[in-house]
């Protein structure tokens, strides 16, 4: 099953991606210029930078195409050359390289370019959560290819996130405490939600959004064995037994599990994951492990990919 793509894409956003090499697994568009969000007009959406994350299989050959044809997009770092940009994209922060504040279509865009290989391995794995965390939400698709394994770590991405808000929610709740629970994954932990974001943003991305995220998790929550849902009360309840919770806590992506791992295991003990996860699925306090996992993981993507956006931006800084 392929990431549901919201229908009558933007003939704008098309003649944008025309302008680079088309070489590309997935690019989507995402973020407040695509999607409304509450308190803000659809003349400001215009005027925010709008957002796009391209994955392509070979990034030395992407940005030595993009840098014949886009040479000025990239900051100073472009005398490297692409060898050079691409070990700089895939060695540092969370895998993904930045061009920003980029005129295109009589408006400023942003775009990051990151290996299909990191991608996959950030959806089923969440190592970094960054690419991964920006897919919980709706985006828009622009293209996407037949690449199987592509589309299955897409399908498990949106089921991991299911799987972690039902660990962190209470026993019954709603639709919109579900989704606003998964919206909030990628900026737990993220030192911008501190010193720069809205701190309505969570909520603001999901109360303009709701039929967009019904799209997005509703088969996923139908065919969920562990969760009845019941959609025309908006309605949820969840298996919150420790049996119930084990098979969460088992079913999470590998990099939260190694994160709950070093948060509950004393040192010397080294237990296997398996009987430290049994443990915490009995814990009074499960939500509250699942959620110092999750941030452990964004805190350190987010300084590390912000601190590379800063070098790689050059003359035209700015936070990603």
């Amino acid at each position: 099953m392929a990431l549901p793509a919201l229908q009558n894409s933007s003939v704008s956003f098309r003649k944008i991606l025309g302008q680079f090499p088309q070489d590309f697994s997935l690019a989507f568009a995402y973020g407040s210029a695509v999607f409304r969000q509450t308190g803000s007009s659809q003349g400001h959406m215009r005027k925010n930078m709008l957002d796009f994350v391209f994955a392509v299989d070979d990034p030395v050959t992407w940005h030595t195409m993009n840098l014949m044809e886009n040479r000025k997009h990239y900051s100073i770092l472009r005398i490297l050359g692409p060898k050079h940009i691409s070990s700089i994209q895939s060695e540092y922060g969370a895998g993904v390289y930045f061009n920003t504040l980029i005129p295109a279509d009589d408006r400023l865009i942003k775009y990051g370019v990151i290996s299909t290989d990191a991608l996959i391995d950030d959806l089923l794995h969440w190592k970094t959560l960054y690419v991964a965390g920006r897919l919980h939400k709706p985006v828009q698709i622009l293209l996407q290819n037949e690449n199987g394994k592509l589309r299955s770590a897409l399908l498990r991405n949106l089921k991991s996130a299911v799987i972690a808000s039902f660990l962190m929610l209470p026993e019954s709740f709603s639709e919109e405490d579900l989704f606003l629970q998964i919206a909030g994954l990628s900026y737990s932990g993220d030192f911008r939600m501190v010193i720069g974001e809205d701190k309505a943003k969570v909520s603001n991305i999901v109360k303009d959004n709701m039929q967009h995220f019904r799209k997005l998790y509703s088969n996923i929550l139908q065919e969920c064995p562990q969760v009845v849902y019941k959609p025309q009360q908006g309605r949820l309840e969840v298996d919150k037994s420790p049996e119930g919770q084990f098979t969460q806590l088992m079913a999470l992506p590998r990099s939260l599990q190694q994160q709950i791992t070093r948060l509950v295991d004393r040192p010397g003990k080294n237990r296997d994951v398996e009987e430290i996860l049994l443990q915490v699925a009995q814990d009074p306090d499960c939500g509250s492990v699942i959620q110092q996992g999750i941030s452990s993981i964004v805190k350190s993507s987010s300084l590390t990919q912000s601190a590379k956006g800063i070098a790689t931006a050059g003359e035209r800084q700015c936070w990603v």
